[in-house]
Order: C-alpha cells, then structure tokens, then sequence
C-alpha cells in the first residue's frame, strides 16, 4: 500500500482525503494545527510547519508521494524528496514558477501564452511612472491568496497606497466571463480535462462568489481556451491537477489570468456533479490508476460559504435545516470551528438541467444561510 503526504491540512485536505477513503493507500498530514479540518480524517496526522525545510523533509522521506493543498510550501525541501524518489505533485519545479507571481507571468510571456500586459517593480518610485498603463492591478509576488495580495489602481492617486517590493502589475482586462478549466495529467504525460466553469467573483472580497458548470460559450472560444489550457499544462512538464483561471474579453480573446498547481475552488462541483471529481482524479494519478471521466452528469452550480460580516467565534449555521430540505443540493461543511468575516466555511453544489433554476437556487441559498458566531 502507497504513503501519500498532504502537506496542509485545509479544507482542500479534508476532501482529498474523504476520496482517499475509496482506495488502498495510508494517508499522512503536516499542519501546524492539530483542530484543522483534514486532522481528523487521516492515517497519520503530524505537526509541522509546511514552510519550513527541515519539516517538510522530515514529514516527507518515508513516503512514496506527496502532494499540496496550498502553494506557500518550502519547495527545496521538496526538491530534495525528489532526489530520493519520492514523487512530488506538482514537480517542485513547476510549484516554483506559480508560486511567484512574477515567474509565473513571465513563464505565460515565455511560451507565447496569451495574458495581460504586465510590468515587473521592486519599488512606488517606478510604479508612479505607469500613469499612462492605469488601470492596473498590483500582485504581491508571493503569499497572496483567496483574494489577498492583490489591489485595484485606478487613478494616480492609488499609487499613494500601492505596495512596495517585488510585485507585478498587470493592466486589467476590460472582462465579459471569467472561466476555469481544471486540467489532470499522469505521469505519463495522459492528459484529460474537465469541462470549463463560469466563475462570478465577490467584488469586495474579490473571492470566488458562485459558479456554473459547464460555461456557457460558444464552441469557438471554448476550443481556444483549452488549447491555451493545455499550453499552460504541457509547459510546466509536471503530473498532477491544475487549474487554469482564464479571461474572456470583450472582444472575445482568451487570457490566462493564474493558474494554482493543485485542486481548486473552481472544481469543487465536480464531486456530485462529474462522474470523476477532481479529488478522486488526483489520488488516479498519485497511485498510478486510470484517469477518470471528467464528464458532467448534471450541470452544476457551486456557492462559498463565507463568515458573515460582523460575526467572530464558534461557527453557527443558521438557515442550513431549510438548505437540507432542497432536492438536489449537496452542502459541505469544513469543519473549521472558528468562523470570521469572509473565511471559507464550506460550499453547496446544486445540481439540474436548467441554468436558471441553478442561478435561481444559488442566490437562496446565499440569502437563506448565513454563518454567524455562537453568542
């Protein structure tokens, strides 16, 4: 039996392993909390710190493979897993190059993959001088997630709250749709990809909001933007699931925004919804299986469940008895027991052949359960 290592211990963690639990493999877990939500679900739980070297190597050289949850992990200790035969997914080379957004755009830059017009700085004093390029969007290179990391300049003005350091800026997209397409690869180099999702964004929280599956486009910039999908993919010359976030424009061009190395927000649905999840896909892959059916059996939509404003502490799930009585939707619930303002708490898939009832489905479900603190 395989030793397969999640370096996090998230919510993405959590459902990985609850695939895990359909095949024969003993799972392992470093997080630096022992209440995290995959904690509980594991063969073998260790604290650790997933950014520090000698507990990464430590965690991961029993094992036979190891995967991540999240992209803020110490890769040279993972390189050096990789010296000794222990197979990394994504490669740590491929993990280098998206875990910083500068590599990252420049890899799209390199290999004549479509993207943003982007400038890199290290200081406000150059970026005073992009007057003319405004409207701009600033990424820190590293650490930047879920949203953070990220700010909108728009007038000269901005430029006074702008970061300083290392960061990309990229002139922003006049956008019609945004869409996703998840991509799994074998070591092998066998290729399968999943359908592409509508992905509509929390304006403030600039997070995932909602989205529906399959997109709604036209043959035509469907087939471009998985090509450039699979552009994307081949290039990092790394087995494992990706996800590639792309823009649509008003003109109808294709760009890659970001690509994240590991399964996603934007696949979630996949686990009612697809006869192959993306979770399910990954452990295919880890262990040497078969890639599975990324075909839809239903369309799908999928809503985040995020802490509601004003509201910190233990977790209370108000509205979720009358989201239960719904047919065809599926809620899942993370485990974190703290809730705060904006944190992701869990998510709920519905499915059903009509996109409007989809649509319909997903605002009720927003207005009808909210995640408050206990008093």
């Amino acid at each position: 039996m395989k030793k397969v290592g999640i370096l996090g211990g998230g919510q993405l963690g959590r459902m990985l392993l609850q695939a895990a639990a359909n095949y024969p493999v003993e799972t392992f877990v470093m997080e630096n909390d022992t209440s995290c939500p995959a904690a509980h679900l594991c063969h073998h739980f260790t604290k650790g710190d997933i950014t520090n070297y000698d507990d990464v190597y430590n965690f991961g050289k029993g094992l036979d493979a190891i995967t991540i949850e999240i992209e803020s992990v110490n890769e040279d200790a993972l390189e050096q897993l990789e010296k000794e035969g222990v197979k990394i997914y994504p490669k740590p080379s491929a993990l280098k190059i998206i875990k910083n957004k500068i590599l990252q755009k420049q890899f799209y830059k390199d290999n004549e993959i479509p993207t943003s017009f982007f400038v890199v700085s290290d200081s406000k004093v150059y970026i005073q001088n992009l007057e003319h390029y405004l409207p701009l969007v600033q990424k820190k290179a590293t650490g930047g997630y879920d949203g953070k990391g990220i700010k909108i300049l728009k007038t000269p003005n901005d430029f006074l709250n702008a970061w300083g350091g290392n960061t990309v800026l990229e002139k922003m997209v006049s956008i019609k749709k945004e869409i996703a397409i998840i991509v799994a690869v074998k070591d092998n180099g066998e290729i399968t990809l999943y359908p592409a999702v509508d992905m509509v964004f929390d304006s403030l929280l600039n997070l995932l909001d909602y989205q529906v599956s399959p997109a709604v486009i036209s043959d035509k910039i469907l087939w471009k933007a998985e090509a450039i999908a699979l552009k994307v993919v081949k290039n990092l010359k790394s087995p494992g699931i990706f996800a590639v976030e792309l823009f649509i424009d008003i003109n109808d061009e294709v760009l890659v925004n970001e690509t994240a190395p590991r399964v996603h927000n934007s696949g979630h649905h996949t686990i009612e919804a697809n006869y192959s999840s993306q979770f399910d896909m990954l452990w295919r892959i880890m262990l040497d299986y078969p890639l599975g059916n990324t075909k839809h059996i239903l369309p799908a939509a999928i809503i985040n469940l995020l802490g509601a404003d004003g509201y910190k502490g233990e977790a209370d799930y108000e509205g979720l008895n009358d989201v239960l009585k719904m047919d065809n939707v599926f809620v899942h619930i993370y485990g974190k027991k703290e809730t705060k303002p904006g944190r992701k708490m869990g998510h709920v898939t519905i499915l059903s052949n009509e996109k409007q009832e989809l649509i319909h489905k997903a605002h009720l479900i927003k207005r009808t359960l909210k995640i408050i603190a206990k008093e």
